[in-house]
């Protein structure tokens, strides 16, 4: 027999009743019972009753001493359990194995953090800190497991559709890709720096230009940028993919079977019922229409309230407060909530209370009824004014309409956390589905206005709808780009372009942005370079794998879905790192370091 195990503690069943095994793993539970004594033994693979009575007196004076999450061996016959404790929880649950023999492999200290509790509050910080226990938990235990499956059902899956994976390098130089990259000193070079890559960019371009055609990889991505509950701190994986000679809509059609078997395949992982999945083309929303409608370029379609522009009905009115603001440029938008009507007054409080909290004076409502208006601004909508919100928003008696008026951007904004609210108070939002969009139609710049200069508003290497021509004759902030994002739920899940291939049009887009030739030449020349021979017209996009299995496994944050994350801080407080460097080394890398000034108290 083996010297640690003849089977896991998740394969026996009924069949092998009669036979003796060996398992070993951890002590999860003991529960002595005066002359009997259990032990719920867990591996990777499950759990299994152990059963010791003083017949087998070293192996229960073992049992007896031994630790909860210690590590033991034990040898004994498999029994059927006797009907009244029959486990029907677990797949081991009809079988117990009486201990013959224990070995304890490895004895634990007290814990620190429990294991296996109820109703378990540990510190977000102790539980990264002692990460290696927090892994044993269950749930977090096939959180991990369920990212592996991903990756490999990814991977099975562009492979099929005649992707090529590549590996592209780690070390390389610093480019814009929106955030800060990490800087890695060279010990060869002194005062020169390596850069971790936000993404590999430049590289799975060159490799279009290279002469391959379908890459992808599983790929680190690394960037030093604060920690949301989206966001992990520091690196991440994206599913990172480029074609050649593509339009947009041939990335559309390549990846959207990928993502949707990949979110089929696994959407009752961890879910009571099994979970719909959006069917046939993902729905394509222009940036602007999902600014209006939805109030974010990440929109939940699970939600199914849309914002209406609804400006014409106040402007003129004797409502002081919306007209001045129409007349001023702002805006109005009303949201439709279909038989809200019939909500109690306490409803809408709650709401108006909410928007206060936001900042906000409040959040109007007018309730429909009778074909007419009730609520705290209905006196100021009279006959015509009514009839053409019910035409622009589609209400009808029995819907409320909620107002939200600013300035454009702050409209928009506070208009789709609105929607979010009523969408959630109302409890319409879908249950059980995954709901994915394209938002295409990106602008190429925007206006800094701290900078006060016109820059890129997405990615800087994408292709500019109407090519050289609209770069030429148009207001740089009228282009639309051919750049793209992924969103399911509200969550992005990643963006893409078709790119820019031509060094002209890079030249002319780039000097709008700000940047000479010369700038240019030093900063991309490697990718503007390999495009002087040859580069044909290719696309891509890069979806992310963190948040793929956040999104599957039902989590609210990426913490709980990556096996060794950061804290918000960007700190590894297991490894403890960051983490001081001795003075020798960073006198070999030619470094000293200059701590900023102490605030003072």
């Amino acid at each position: 027999m083996h010297a640690y195990r003849s089977h896991t503690c998740g394969q026996l069943r009924p069949e092998h009743v009669g036979q003796t095994v060996r398992l070993s793993g951890w002590v999860q539970r003991k529960r002595d019972h005066g002359g009997l004594l259990f032990i719920d033994l867990r591996d990777h693979y499950g759990v299994t009753q152990v059963v010791f009575d003083t017949s087998a007196a070293q192996a229960f004076a073992n049992a007896e001493a031994v630790r909860t999450e210690s590590v033991i061996t034990v040898t004994g016959p498999v029994v059927a359990r006797e009907a009244s404790t029959v486990n029907s929880r677990l797949p081991t649950g009809a079988v117990e194995v009486r201990a013959a023999e224990m070995v304890i492999q490895s004895m634990a200290e007290g814990l620190p953090i429990p294991v296996y509790a109820e109703n378990d509050t540990t510190p977000e910080d102790l539980r990264l800190k002692y990460r290696f226990l927090d892994l044993r938990k269950d749930k977090l235990h096939r959180n991990i497991m369920l990212r592996s499956q991903v990756i490999a059902s990814l991977r099975r899956r562009m492979i099929e559709q005649g992707f090529t994976e590549f590996q592209t390098p780690i070390l390389t130089a610093d480019s814009p890709e929106g955030a800060r990259s990490y800087l890695v000193p060279s010990r060869i070079h002194p005062g020169k720096f390596y850069a971790l890559p936000q993404a590999p960019q430049m590289f799975k371009q060159l490799l279009m230009v290279s002469g391959f055609d379908r890459y992808f990889q599983i790929a680190p991505c690394f960037r030093d940028e604060d920690a949301r509950a989206d966001r992990a701190p520091g690196e991440f994986y994206q599913l990172d993919f480029e074609m050649s000679y593509v339009t947009q809509e041939d990335v559309f059609a390549a990846i959207e079977p990928v993502l949707r078997g990949v979110f089929e395949e696994f959407a009752g992982y961890s879910k009571d019922k099994p979970w719909t999945v959006t069917s046939g083309a993902f729905p394509r929303i222009p940036y602007d229409e999902a600014l209006l409608k939805y109030g974010s370029d990440k929109p939940d379609l699970r939600n199914p309230l849309v914002i209406s522009d609804i400006g014409e009905v106040f402007a003129g009115s004797t409502f002081k407060v919306f007209a001045s603001i129409v007349a001023a440029g702002g805006v109005v938008r009303a949201i439709r909530a279909p038989g809200a009507g019939g909500q109690p007054r306490s409803f809408f409080d709650k709401l108006n209370s909410w928007a206060q909290g936001e900042g906000k004076p409040g959040l109007g409502y007018i309730v429909l009824e009778g074909g007419a208006g009730k609520g705290p601004i209905a006196k100021f909508v009279d006959e015509p004014r009514l009839a053409r919100l019910k035409a622009l928003t589609g209400a009808v008696d029995g819907d409320a309409v909620f107002f939200v008026a600013d300035k454009p951007e702050a409209a928009w904004k506070f208009a789709g956390q609105a929607r979010t609210r009523i969408g959630t108070d109302m409890d319409i939002v879908e249950k059980g589905a995954f709901r994915f969009c394209w938002i295409v139609d990106f602008p190429m710049f925007e206006y800094d206005e701290k900078a006060k200069k016109i820059d890129f508003s997405h990615n800087p290497f994408s292709m500019p709808q109407g090519g050289l021509e609209a770069l030429e004759s148009q207001d740089p902030l009228t282009i639309k780009a051919y750049q793209y994002d992924i969103v399911c739920n509200g969550v992005e899940l990643s963006s893409g372009a078709i790119r820019n291939h031509r060094p002209e049009i890079m030249y002319k887009a780039f000097g709008i942005a700000g940047y000479s030739s010369e700038e240019v030449e030093q900063r991309f020349g490697g990718m503007l370079n390999a495009f002087k021979y040859g580069a044909p017209p290719h696309g891509g996009s890069a979806p992310g794998v963190d948040r793929i299995v956040m999104l599957l496994a039902d989590e609210p944050n990426l913490r709980e879905v990556i096996a060794f994350p950061m804290n918000q801080q960007a700190m590894d407080l297991m490894m403890e790192a960051p983490a001081e460097v001795p003075a020798e080394r960073l006198r070999e890398l030619s470094l000293r370091v200059v701590l900023p000034p102490k605030k003072a108290d």
